[in-house]
């Protein structure tokens, strides 16, 4: 801050005297706190393994979504079927026929493709990786890829579907 004294003119026999001015300064503070903090980024469009034939064996599919956190935070992503199976182990059921189609399609989230990449399930914690995906922020979207891998029998012919929550903790 600044102060500056008012000085008056004052005019005399000898001539005019000088205004004066004082100059005083001090320190201030100024802070901000950054918390760590993840979103997500691009949404995960669904996994579609396809029309498939009963004699089609295992299938796999993929997509992708992204995640964004604060520069330099420590994330791990899990991925949970809707039967709570924190292996990654999910089923399908029925679309259209519920009722009377009980069949379920079991399938395997993965974090590496092929029908023996590594298992993504959901025991990631916010300080330990378990068996899901771990990433630090940078500020900017990190895109994940979701593999999945389904076994293929005899099933009823339908449209099978689940629903998988994927949690980021931080």
């Amino acid at each position: 801050m600044r102060l500056v004294a008012a000085a008056g003119l004052m005019a005399g026999a000898a001539g005019m005297a000088q205004a004066e001015s004082s100059f005083q300064s001090g320190t201030g503070s100024l802070t901000a706190t950054v918390a760590a903090q993840c979103m997500m980024s691009t949404a995960a469009n669904d996994l579609n393994f396809g029309t498939v034939p009963t004699s089609a064996g295992t299938v796999t599919g993929s997509t992708a979504f992204g995640v964004t956190c604060t520069n330099g935070t420590p994330y791990y992503i899990g991925l949970l079927p809707s039967n709570g199976n924190t292996a990654g182990a999910g089923v399908m059921t029925s679309v259209a026929n519920a009722a009377t189609n009980t069949d379920q399609v079991p399938y395997q989230l993965r974090s590496t493709s092929g029908t023996s990449g590594t298992i993504w399930g959901n025991t990631a914690t916010s300080t330990s990786v378990g068996n899901g995906v771990a990433g630090t922020g940078t500020g900017s979207a990190a895109s994940y890829n979701i593999y999945g891998t389904a076994a293929v029998a005899n099933y009823t012919p339908d449209s099978y579907q689940d629903q998988v929550v994927i949690n980021v903790n931080y």
